[in-house]
């Protein structure tokens, strides 16, 4: 969907806003003229950023609302700032980053009539999941399937990330799917 251009732009736009947020204290301010038109469409994304193949911060919008480089832009910030796991990332830090970007297809609601039924629909390396009960919601990107390659354990731990019990299920729960392009 992107091409490599697109790409290395949106990579570079994260690496300079967590830089803005080190020497500024606030994400990159984005100029949309100044990129693909591609670019300025309103997408949702995640930014991940790894250090020694360790996660060192995650964050990103479920819903478009913003153009995809602003949103680029504000995740690679609160990724590298903001996210709760992690205390703000040093500039020593910084020099060891590896990024990388989630773009999110739109979210699709699921329909199922039990837990096996849900289970046998879920596309393993290919879904993203986001579940909703209780006031709860939680989400996990397709890249999480390489440590949790079975769909009732990605479901489990789902259901954990959310605060819901490894075992709950309800008539209220909500479940739906995405895809995402990486990179």
């Amino acid at each position: 969907m992107y091409s490599q251009t697109e790409r290395e732009i949106l990579h570079k736009v994260a690496e300079d806003s967590i830089l803005s947020g080190l020497e500024k204290q606030s994400a990159l301010s984005i100029k949309l003229s100044d990129y693909p038109a591609a670019l300025q469409k309103k997408q949702a994304s995640f930014v991940t950023l790894n250090i020694k193949h360790n996660l060192r911060g995650c964050i990103g919008t479920l819903s478009a609302y913003q153009a995809l480089v602003e949103d680029i832009a504000h995740n690679a910030y609160a990724a590298a700032f903001s996210d709760p796991r992690f205390p703000a990332l040093t500039q020593r830090e910084y020099q060891q980053l590896d990024y990388h970007i989630s773009v999110l297809s739109d979210s699709c609601p699921m329909q199922f009539s039990c837990e096996e039924d849900l289970l046998a629909q879920i596309r393993p390396q290919i879904d993203g999941l986001i579940v909703e009960d209780n006031g709860r919601r939680g989400t996990f990107l397709p890249s999480v399937w390489e440590q949790l390659p079975a769909a009732g354990d990605f479901w489990q731990h789902l259901k954990r990330k959310a605060g819901l019990p490894a075992d709950h299920w309800s008539d209220t729960l909500k479940v739906s799917r995405y895809t995402v392009e990486s990179f």
